[in-house]
């Protein structure tokens, strides 16, 4: 059975223990406007503090409201919330793949994986500038959690980059509950899972629903149309959770 009080207090202990062996000062993590990110956030605020944390909005071509959700949750934790536009920078890479004309509807994938990895440089970014002006260490902290992890949906190079996964091991619903517990407003946690890049919800997307994937990962049973498009998403996601390296003969 999941205890979400004791669980939140092990995540934070462990955030703690992580930043003091290393000698570190602060963490960047891109603020979605979604329960993920927001709980992540909280859990940093809590363990480092939050004068340390920096959240960063990125929107490109996104929703406003995904921004006002994303100051609620700065708000609500008191840590930093800075604004990075990236809307120009995607269109003027998109200006520059015009020169091979190929049909849009032939580069919709592109598109939607291309945000998150300029999205994560960005934030790699942030975190060396913040480290120099701070005159300590500033990390980058991912959102992805085991759910998503499960059946690859992230980005190779984008959103599964980072330097501290904090809720990687939690499926949807536990994250919900850690949610509950550090105060996430309501608004943002039980706020229905978008990428905010293609104007679907996850589970539109992926076909079968978290509470589905989370009963598959825990051994439950699921109809069998429901099993197959699981398997079929996590081992067509394979090269993602492992890159393969050539060793040579000794």
């Amino acid at each position: 059975m999941f205890n979400a009080k004791e669980e939140t207090e092990k995540i934070i202990e462990f955030i703690r223990d992580y930043y003091s062996t290393n000698n570190l000062l602060g963490a960047v993590i891109g603020i979605s406007g979604g329960k993920d990110s927001a709980v992540v956030a909280g859990l940093l605020s809590k363990a480092i503090g939050a004068e340390n944390v920096v959240g960063v909005t990125m929107p490109c071509h996104s929703l406003d409201e995904d921004r006002d959700d994303a100051k609620l949750v700065a708000d609500t934790f008191g840590f930093e919330l800075i604004n990075i536009d990236l809307t120009k920078t995607f269109d003027t890479f998109k200006k520059e793949i015009d020169k091979f004309s190929v049909e849009e509807d032939k580069l919709i994938d592109s598109d939607i994986n291309f945000k998150p990895r300029i999205r994560m440089s960005t934030l790699y970014y942030v975190a060396a500038m913040y480290s120099h002006i701070k005159k300590g260490t500033y990390i980058v902290c991912g959102t992805s959690n085991k759910s998503e992890l499960y059946v690859g949906y992230f980005t190779k190079g984008g959103d599964s980059v980072s330097d501290l996964k904090t809720i990687s091991d939690l499926t949807v619903s536990e994250v919900i509950k850690v949610g509950e517990v550090i105060g996430v407003p309501e608004k943002v946690l039980y706020k229905t899972p978008s990428d905010g890049l293609s104007n679907k919800s996850d589970e539109e997307k992926l076909g079968v629903t978290y509470f589905d994937i989370e009963k598959y990962i825990n051994g439950e049973e699921v109809d069998s149309i429901t099993k197959e498009k699981i398997e079929r998403l996590h081992n067509s996601s394979r090269h993602k959770f492992n890159i393969m390296e050539y060793k040579k003969c000794e």
